[in-house]
């Protein structure tokens, strides 16, 4: 144990020393790392800070639920009061359309003149238009068009929130985008590293190969191009956090001028903690290995 312990403080010392030696390359590679994973930390923020939006907002839904064909209007009349009086706090207007209105409507529209003219009768059911009060956000909608649904006079909901549907393609492709960016940093990460331990294992070649002829390992050869390449990541990723906090800071300056306009109060926030330390743990192993490609196939001499 103490021998093994023993070996990996070598290579860690090892590997700081190699990294002091060439400092301008080392804050270089740092640094380009740790700007590549700031970009995906901000989107990570901006995914992080949205999604609660299309629960939290206030809005002005409007649910309409489609009665089934058996249902008559007098029923869809009564079924329109109970609901009023069973969601007063919630329900602002309820508007009971018959078949016949929502098929003069239709009429009334040039397009669909002719093809509602060749109908032997109307294939419309009533319905309810349902207008929610303004305080009510889209998860309580969700729940009482869910609820809403069960009702067996009920033949179909429609909950019409254009707005949240755009919310949600918007978080999708920032998701996407995510995932790009991110596929983006592995790769940045491994060609740098690559390149980097490349180079150190050129410079120290007469090292390792007086290492080996003492009866070093390939283990311990190789050992400080690890920490070397797991230092470097865990830099990059300490510095990519400083990095999006400046920038969310700077982003969130401007944003907070637009939202107080409109009455509301929002900022971009870092992802949890454990989020960070797990992006973090993620750079330094793709690093390590990257060291340990490199190593293994430019120390062959």
């Amino acid at each position: 144990m103490k021998t093994w312990l023993r070996h990996h403080i070598y290579a860690l010392r090892t590997a700081l020393r190699r990294l002091l030696l060439t400092p301008f390359s080392t804050l270089t590679n740092i640094t380009v790392i740790a700007f590549v994973l700031s970009l995906p930390l901000v989107v990570s923020a901006i995914i992080t800070s949205l999604a609660p939006v299309a629960q939290t907002v206030s809005v002005n839904p409007v649910i309409t639920l489609f009665m089934k064909d058996i249902v008559s209007l007098e029923k869809t009349t009564e079924l329109g009061e109970q609901l009023k009086k069973d969601f007063a706090d919630s329900i602002d207007t309820i508007e009971v359309v018959s078949k016949q209105e929502a098929l003069d409507s239709l009429r009334a529209n040039k397009e669909w003149q002719d093809s509602l003219s060749v109908l032997p009768n109307n294939p419309l059911p009533h319905s309810l238009i349902i207008s929610l009060k303004s305080e009510i956000t889209t998860g309580q909608a969700n729940e009482m068009a869910l609820q809403w649904e069960t009702n067996e006079a009920v033949d179909l909901v429609q909950f019409d929130s254009d707005w949240l549907k755009k919310l949600e393609g918007i978080l999708y492709f920032f998701k996407v985008l995510l995932g790009i960016l991110a596929l983006g940093v592995a790769i940045i990460v491994i060609a740098t590293i690559f390149n980097t331990v490349r180079m150190q294992a050129l410079l120290q070649r007469d090292e390792i190969a007086v290492a080996r002829l003492v009866g070093a390992t390939e283990s311990f050869v190789r050992r400080p191009f690890l920490y070397l390449g797991a230092i470097t990541g865990l830099c990059s990723g300490l510095l990519a956090i400083v990095l999006t906090i400046i920038g969310l800071n700077m982003m969130n300056d401007a944003i907070r001028v637009l939202s107080e306009s409109y009455g509301e109060s929002f900022s971009l926030a870092l992802p949890d903690t454990f989020w960070l330390i797990l992006a973090t743990l993620i750079v330094m192993l793709i690093a390590a290995i990257a060291a340990r490609w490199s190593v293994t196939k430019h120390s062959k001499f």
